[in-house]
């Protein structure tokens, strides 16, 4: 039987977004996403927090006071979590930066090049790591540095609003994450009496106007839609260049025969509604007028940095018990 997951993969790169290296490997995904949430979900469960030993080991013989000992282990834990992950798809992983430096250029770029050094140092060449930055100001710049200077693939996140897209295309990152569910989210609390079914899911409208958008004005960077609440958004960004899907939305349509139809291509976004091209990287100031003027991107950008800082930190707490 061919299922719905069988037909998106014809269209569209599927991705898996877990930390759960043992639910990856049976929806054979691309490439797979992780991030502080999905690697602290995964080190409660026993059978991952063996992971632990080996980065506290390494953070020891590094030595230094307690808090240079826990930030090193998780460096190496995430390393860890990404190797795993590595020897079961073909593609590429997503290890993400420390939440904390959302805010932070040059902060940023020196632990994404920690972490690049740490997965060399272990085998795996670059080419198989995205390093996951939020999309702020800083974030975009210094992502544009990493992939400029220092040949560093990124995958920008936590990217709600176009003026974000816009600057990361101009920045020429490898691959933006452009979330859909959150975006829903906002608006069912925001506007509760709107019709948000199908392609009326402001989530699914954001995606396809920066699809569009990047292929009417050929950038090469990668769109990935991230963060879905049900198949429906899914089946709506069929096409999209990847779409990074959770194990249990997975599941979903791997049980599903339905056929799904490609609503996204490059010929359909070149022939839709034109969009004028608009540049925000040589332009701090409009590009944070723009965001701030969006308060869905705005709010939803800021409560996701912290939200992940707050699992950061509680990665941090684990490890720190276990010195």
């Amino acid at each position: 039987m061919t299922t719905a997951l069988d037909t998106l993969k014809q269209f569209t790169k599927v991705v898996s977004d877990s930390g759960d290296f043992g639910s990856i490997d049976v929806y054979k995904p691309q490439d797979a996403t992780t991030n502080p949430s999905l690697i602290l979900a995964a080190v409660k469960q026993e059978k991952y927090a063996k992971l632990m030993d080996p980065a506290i080991e390494y953070a020891k013989q590094k030595g230094g006071d307690k808090d240079t000992v826990v930030e090193n282990a998780v460096d190496r834990l995430l390393v860890e979590f990404g190797i795993k992950i590595l020897e079961i798809i073909p593609g590429r992983v997503s290890t993400e930066v420390d939440a904390h430096l959302s805010f932070d250029t040059q902060g940023t770029i020196e632990k994404a090049r920690t972490l690049i050094a740490l997965y060399e140092s272990l085998g795996i060449s670059k080419e198989r790591v995205l390093i996951k930055v939020a999309s702020t100001w800083e974030g975009i710049l210094a992502a544009r540095e990493l992939e400029q200077k220092y040949g560093i693939h990124c995958n920008l996140t936590l990217l709600f609003g176009f003026c974000q897209a816009v600057a990361c295309a101009e920045a020429k990152v490898t691959l933006i994450s452009p979330f859909v569910g959150r975006i829903l989210d906002w608006y069912k609390k925001n506007q509760p009496d709107g019709d948000y079914n199908g392609a009326n899911d402001p989530g699914v409208k954001s995606v396809e106007k920066i699809y569009r958008y990047y292929k009417q004005h050929g950038y090469k960077t990668i769109v990935m839609g991230a963060s879905f609440r049900n198949t429906s958004e899914i089946e709506e960004l069929a096409g999209c260049d990847f779409l990074t899907i959770a194990p249990a939305l997975l599941e979903e349509l791997q049980k599903s025969n339905k056929q799904l139809q490609c609503k996204l291509s490059v010929q359909n976004a070149q022939s839709g509604e034109k969009l004028d091209k608009v540049s925000f990287i040589n332009n701090e100031p409009a590009f944070r007028w723009e965001l701030c003027a969006d308060q869905m991107a705005f709010d939803k950008l800021h409560e996701g940095i912290r939200k992940f800082a707050v699992d950061a930190d509680a990665l941090k707490q684990i490890i720190a018990q276990k010195l």
